[in-house]
């Protein structure tokens, strides 16, 4: 019998499999419904910075990151400072969607500004380095009586990483905002930048530590060593188990029984 095992291909995938089948039963979900974009997104930068994250699939296709549950406040914590989850945000499909009775007039503004105010902001999310941004929007009334209108305006909020030179990016947002607006001006548009506190420059990726001809993240290693023990001890269990089942077999064969006198007894 050879008893290489642990340098045997089939018993590496055996392994692997139960180690990846034990090390899931340790994580917690971290969030959930996610597309996979932002699911790859996040386990990526979690990797990144040490902490083991995987995916799972859900029932509606939408993805689970999870990670280890002695992690979840540090996986927490490098997910706020890259600023994700991005922020969901309403589109004009949604914003004016119908449902039931026709919409007033006012309730038609008040819907049109807050799409607005929601289109610009994703749109200014989505620059690098930006890792959140608002826009609030003022229309005027539509009141022809009114002699003195007040004019459009904007305001423009960016949260951006420390390290992102913002000045050359706030007159091109500024553009972006005033000619995405009927009646809105560039000098009507304000913006305010406001640089992360916590820095965003990434972690240098992790080193990855070889383990039985595995390669995993050091935080897991100590997790595998148990579980290696754990099957190791109930491997050795259950062949002495199949060891002294052997033995009182093959003594059973070998038992002497006395012979009886052939003939009819006397």
């Amino acid at each position: 019998m050879n008893i290489s095992w642990r340098f045997s291909p089939i018993w590496r995938v055996l392994l692997l499999g139960l180690m990846v089948l034990m090390l899931e039963a340790c994580s917690v979900d971290l969030y959930t419904n996610l597309e996979e974009r932002e699911a790859n997104e996040m386990v990526a930068t979690l990797l990144s910075n040490g902490i083991a994250a995987s995916r799972v699939v859900q029932k509606d296709g939408k993805l689970t990151v999870t990670v280890d549950e002695d992690q979840f406040s540090q996986a927490v914590a490098v997910l706020n400072t890259a600023g994700l989850p991005k922020e969901k945000f309403a589109t004009l499909g949604t914003v004016f969607k119908q449902e039931g009775l026709v919409a007033s007039p006012v309730q038609e503004r008040a819907q049109m500004i807050y799409a607005l105010s929601e289109e610009l902001s994703r749109t200014v999310s989505e620059i690098d380095g930006v890792l959140s941004a608002r826009v609030h929007v003022v229309l005027p009334d539509n009141d022809p009586l009114q002699r003195n209108a007040i004019p459009a305006s904007a305001s423009v909020f960016i949260r951006h990483e420390a390290d992102l030179d913002v000045n050359p990016l706030i007159p091109r947002i500024k553009t972006l905002v005033a000619n995405s607006i009927s009646g809105l001006t560039y000098e009507k548009v304000s913006a305010v930048p406001v640089a992360s506190q916590r820095t965003s420059e990434p972690a240098p990726g992790a080193e990855l530590t070889s383990f039985l001809g595995i390669w995993m993240l050091p935080a897991s290693v100590a997790k595998a060593k148990l579980i290696f023990g754990c099957l190791a001890g109930a491997l050795l269990a259950a062949m002495v188990s199949l060891g002294y089942l052997a033995w009182r077999k093959q003594s059973k064969r070998r038992k002497i029984y006395p012979l009886q006198p052939y003939g009819p007894a006397k």
